[in-house]
């Protein structure tokens, strides 16, 4: 087991955009739209959470390249009436692209938004029937010499 050798690449411009979803109650996405979640903002702090797995994303993924990521945008909105998307987009100049932390940056995103909110969807069994998260997958990736 070993990376991937990329010491013959040459550092380019690598940038890459991924996104995903959480499905929650539509009673919780009106909690989060009146800013009444007890733990606090739920968009906001998985923002935060978002830009700083992309940086980690080395420590989490056992065989992925620590990258000198040069910026890391992650928008997280309410979607539709049952829906949260995260968005990240990843910027580096390096030997090797940013999918990765991009796709780490939406996954942590998304499960802080249901660490903040899981107290609103559990059902009387103690179950998260509405709770998923889904569909997290690049959308986009560019490079240039």
């Amino acid at each position: 087991m070993a990376m991937v050798d990329v010491s013959g690449k040459a550092e380019i411009f690598r940038e890459a955009t991924a996104t995903g979803t959480i499905k929650l109650k539509i009673a919780t996405i009106n909690l989060i739209k009146t800013e009444k979640i007890a733990k606090g903002n739920p968009l906001y702090t998985a923002k935060i959470a978002g830009v700083l797995a992309a940086k980690k994303t080395s420590d989490l993924i056992p065989l992925c390249h620590p990258l000198p990521l040069t910026n890391v945008i992650v928008d997280v909105e309410v979607a539709d009436k049952d829906t949260v998307t995260a968005t990240a987009t990843v910027k580096t100049k390096a030997q090797t692209g940013v999918e990765m932390e991009a796709l780490t940056a939406v996954s942590a995103a998304l499960l802080t938004v249901w660490d903040m909110t899981k107290q609103y969807e559990k059902d009387p069994q103690g179950q998260y029937p509405s709770t998923t998260i889904e569909n997290i997958h690049v959308v986009r990736k560019f490079k240039q010499a």
